[in-house]
């Protein structure tokens, strides 16, 4: 029997380490409920959220209009399988999706699936029946999710990679650009011609995948002139792009796509999910008819991709980033974001840049190890902040703020980040 003077966090964390595996990591927070940018733990602790659940809420936690939508789904039917039923939640979204796509190809296409790992595989599969080529390009910095493939396409040994190869053929892999340090736009590319020359034959490889903003990686945006660069060497080549947008998607960056920031480029294929349901699980791939309908029918699928109760919940998702004042409203989140930052870095040496696109913001120390992050992270935590570090060495502190935060709980939850870095 548990002792009757712990507290309901500590209880639950027991039975966590008890029942839970190991490998499945959770920091020290257990929810009790959420809503909209703040978070209440079992113990009735309440804490400004700028993670959301690692960018899954974009609108914040239990937007209304997204709760509502669920609701009413809820008294139709849970599960259907669209490979059994069709129903108009799923095609209603794929329609939305259309509307809302930056590829290339004319009428445009979309499969839904419950996770950004299982997006990007299929794009990938996509990719390679269209082309009739096995090969995929990714990047250093580059976070694609757990899966075979997409942990092989992932740049990052540990925790992601150790111990679970063999990994996915041909899957290779150049430099991104990084400016702060040191990798060009020029650099990039100049390596992935090299890659050409080495390891790959141009002729043999399906498509280049690439997260216009990077993630995991630091919140390291492409150069402006990248992404059409990019393009032209593929269609050099014959490569499909495929734009990963599932963390800088569905305004994150102050636009729908982080793709639109770079005037006149569209990919193939876009990835998206996290933030598309609001909170539930939902990805998707979208891309020209052309590319997505070269896989025949029964090629793709799964039992609970395009779920109804998660396609009426990213409906409203869509609903509501798509009204006329959301996304100005997240761009002038991210002008205000940028300029606060660059003040707590003023007063910070050890800070090295701010960076990112719109309110997708992160702050890199100079420090290449991971103590300082993790003690800003424990810091804020103590003091009723959730924040998340990112980067290959773990030195990125990034920010996820709703983008339907109030300028009270903006102002709060970064007084408590200062509070944290001098701490």
């Amino acid at each position: 029997m548990q002792p009757t003077d712990t507290t309901a966090t500590e209880r639950i964390l027991a039975d966590r380490a008890r029942y839970v595996a190991r490998g499945a990591n959770t920091p020290q927070l257990v929810v009790e409920s959420a809503e909209g940018s703040r978070i209440t733990d079992v113990d009735g602790r309440t804490f400004v959220d700028f993670a959301g659940g690692i960018g899954c809420q974009n609108t914040g936690h239990r937007h209304p209009v997204v709760v509502e939508a669920i609701r009413e789904q809820l008294d139709r039917y849970l599960h259907q399988c669209v490979m059994v039923g069709t129903y108009a939640p799923y095609v209603d979204l794929c329609r939305r999706l259309a509307e809302l796509s930056p590829c290339a190809g004319g009428e445009q296409r979309s499969l839904l699936v419950n996770s950004g790992a299982e997006a990007v595989e299929n794009a990938v599969k996509i990719a390679r029946v269209a082309t009739g080529r096995p090969a995929v390009v990714v990047f250093d910095g580059a976070f694609h999710g757990r899966t075979l493939l997409a942990m092989t396409m992932t740049s990052k040994v540990r925790p992601y990679k150790a111990g679970f190869g063999p990994f996915a053929p041909e899957v290779y892999r150049a430099p991104a650009p990084y400016p702060y340090h040191g990798v060009s736009a020029d650099d990039s590319l100049a390596a992935l011609e090299h890659l050409f020359k080495a390891d790959v034959d141009p002729t043999a490889v399906a498509c280049v995948v690439l997260e216009t903003v990077q993630g995991e990686g630091g919140f390291v945006a492409m150069p402006p002139d990248y992404p059409a660069r990019l393009l032209e060497l593929c269609q050099a080549h014959g490569i499909l792009y495929v734009a990963d947008e599932v963390q800088s998607g569905v305004g994150r960056t102050g636009k729908m796509w982080a793709m639109e920031h770079y005037d006149g480029v569209q990919p193939d294929l876009l990835v998206s999910g996290k933030s598309i349901g609001g909170g539930l699980p939902l990805a998707a791939v979208t891309g020209g008819a052309e590319v997505v309908d070269a896989v025949p029918p029964g090629g793709l699928g799964g039992t609970f991709g395009g779920n109804p109760i998660s396609c009426a919940a990213a409906l409203a998702v869509l609903d509501v980033v798509t009204e006329p004042g959301f996304l100005p409203a997240a761009a002038e989140l991210g002008v205000t974001l940028r300029s606060r930052l660059e003040g707590v870095a003023s007063r910070h040496e050890d800070i090295g840049e701010v960076r990112g696109l719109g309110p997708m913001l992160a702050f890199e120390f100079v420090e290449r190890t991971p103590e300082r992050a993790q003690a800003v992270v424990a810091a804020a935590f103590e003091r009723g902040l959730v924040l998340l570090s990112c980067g290959l060495y773990g030195n990125v502190i990034r920010l996820l703020p709703a983008l339907t935060i109030s300028p009270e709980e903006l102002d709060e939850g970064l007084a408590l980040l200062e509070e944290s870095l001098a701490a």
